[in-house]
């Protein structure tokens, strides 16, 4: 039966281990000198060979002929061991016995005499799983363990486990294992198995496992399927992106070329990359930018070709640090919000868009055909009487209108001014429809409530499916809400917060306002007659005027 790469060359003695010198020695030490601890707890990493070693240590204890620390690996103990046959090493999942019972079960077990080797080990492999009640159960046996049995506790997560359990135990910290050190066993195991596999592939897989051999094997044995190795069937294979589209990507960003940006990422979507790990290798990719724009010697921080950290080094000319900091930043909070969104790509779309360092003028950019159309909408009807007679806007509006004589609407030498109030419309880009005099619908307000909920969720929740309209830098939220603006009157940070959100979207600077629709004071004279004369009829017996 075939087995996979990671079990046929998992080490068979502590030399075998790879990248944890300061485990193994200390390990063997021990062993030799005869002075071994009642409890261990192995942390780490995952990958990194915490069971590994747990089982070389249980193998050299009980092994007839040891050899400078190491288990030889001939003898019947270690053969028993290593089949099963012989019972006195066990290995307990705690994931899956995690209850008291199950402590106390192995409480009952301990004080049986090892079968054939000198010790029973108990070998309990992911321990931060055990409920509290289990930990209590297992603190007196664990301190005082009879003197044929030793613990070996393995986990991940170190900081779960309570600080009784870790006083009781002799602690080894598994490390990371080193890439050039992963790159190098794999291509020792790719010369065993007859598998032809280029060193930049092995490079690259040893970056892809982050530290952890057993991952970098298990890659290894998928791409085994390949006769030639090489780095583009790695990454095929991975489904991950190659070094020359994430910096394609990142100068894009740099250059605010949007257009270029997301038919990136639309070819992405349809090659079935994940965007959660396309979002996950940008920040890596951000983070190799930010290493070369603040250390001296980035070299020494990096894993990766100098080819490629002469790219790094041009890219991070290219972006100013509170940029890099920015985009980097976005790209934390889409791979969060990823969890819960039904689409990650537009969450992955949104955070590089926000990121651009020259938004606002990509902004301006993406309206300039627009602009003509709009200043022309804006002065026709300053310019003509009729016109201002036949409009009714807000009271904000008529009364710069009042303000200007008949006689003088003509005046051309009036224009320019009324067109300097305007000058937000140029980074409105989704402001659509027939522009007129005064306000217009506010068409990045969606974007504004979406950026506010990054810092002040209850206010972006009381706007959720609200409207805005803009008029000069004034901008009026329409809020159905009664209790916004009682939000916003006892808490002045709540319209400080509303005016970033924007300022942030559209590089506005901005005033605040409620919306009142147009024609509403027009409406109340006739209505309060009419309240009025049914009132004197008898009809009506109260009247309310708190809406005025």
């Amino acid at each position: 039966m075939y087995r996979v790469l990671y079990r046929k060359w998992r080490p068979a003695t502590f030399v075998d281990v790879m990248g944890q010198d300061h485990i193994t020695t200390t390990l063997k030490n021990e062993i030799t000198s005869n002075h071994l601890a009642h409890a261990y707890l192995f942390t780490g990493s995952r990958g990194t060979g915490k069971t590994t070693c747990a089982k070389i240590f249980a193998r050299a204890v009980n092994c007839l002929n040891p050899v400078d620390g190491n288990p030889c690996c001939e003898c019947e103990i270690c053969k028993g061991i290593e089949n099963g046959s012989i019972l006195d090493v066990e290995e307990i999942d705690a994931a899956s016995n995690n209850s008291v019972q199950n402590i106390r079960e192995l409480r009952d077990m301990i004080n049986y005499k090892p079968a054939a080797g000198k010790f029973r080990v108990y070998i309990i492999d992911e321990v931060h799983m055990l409920s509290s009640g289990a930990f209590n159960a297992l603190l007196k046996t664990l301190e005082e363990p009879p003197a044929h049995v030793i613990f070996i506790l393995a986990t991940t997560e170190v900081h779960k486990l309570p600080a009784t359990i870790l006083s009781r135990c002799q602690r080894f910290d598994f490390n990371r294992i080193d890439s050039e050190v992963i790159a190098s066993r794999l291509k020792y195991v790719a010369s065993e198995e007859n598998m032809n596999l280029d060193a930049d592939a092995a490079s690259l897989i040893a970056r892809l496992a982050d530290g952890a051999l057993r991952d970098a094997l298990s890659l290894l044995d998928r791409c085994a399927v390949e006769e030639h190795i090489t780095m583009e069937s790695v990454m095929k294979i991975a489904g991950v992106l190659g070094n020359d589209l994430l910096f394609e990507i990142s100068d894009g960003v740099a250059k605010g070329e949007i257009e270029k940006v997301l038919a990136t990422l639309a070819d992405f979507h349809e090659q079935s990359k994940e965007m959660n790990r396309v979002c996950d290798q940008l920040i890596s990719h951000f983070r190799n930018i930010m290493i070369c724009k603040t250390v001296s010697n980035p070299a020494r921080l990096l894993t990766c070709s100098k080819d490629e950290l002469l790219k790094y080094m041009n890219a991070a000319a290219t972006f100013s640090l509170e940029d890099i900091l920015k985009t980097t930043d976005n790209l934390q909070s889409a791979l969060e919000r990823m969890k819960y969104s039904a689409s990650k790509r537009a969450e992955l779309e949104m955070a590089l868009i926000r990121s651009m360092p020259s938004m606002k003028s990509v902004l301006k950019r993406t309206v300039e055909k627009d602009v003509p159309v709009i200043e022309e909408s804006v002065s026709a009807p300053v310019l003509s009487t009729p016109a201002k007679e036949e409009k009714k806007e807000t009271p904000i509006v008529e009364e710069k209108v009042e303000n200007i004589p008949v006689k003088e609407a003509p005046d051309l030498e009036k224009v320019p001014e009324i067109k300097e109030e305007k000058p937000v419309q140029k980074v409105m880009p989704e402001s659509t429809g027939n522009i007129q005099e005064g306000e217009q619908p506010f068409g990045a307000w969606p974007d504004v409530v979406a950026e506010l909920s990054s810092y002040n969720r209850l206010i972006a929740a009381a706007l959720k499916g609200t409207e805005a309209f803009i008029d000069g830098n004034l901008v009026l939220i329409k809020c159905e809400n009664k209790e916004f603006l009682d939000m916003i009157n006892q808490n002045p940070n709540n319209k400080a917060d509303i005016r970033k959100a924007i300022q942030n979207v559209t590089g506005m600077t901005c005033r605040l306002g409620p919306y009142r629709p147009q024609n509403t004071e027009q409406k109340t004279d006739p209505l309060s007659g009419f309240l009025s004369n049914m009132q004197s009829k008898g009809i009506l017996n109260e009247i309310s005027n708190e809406d005025e």
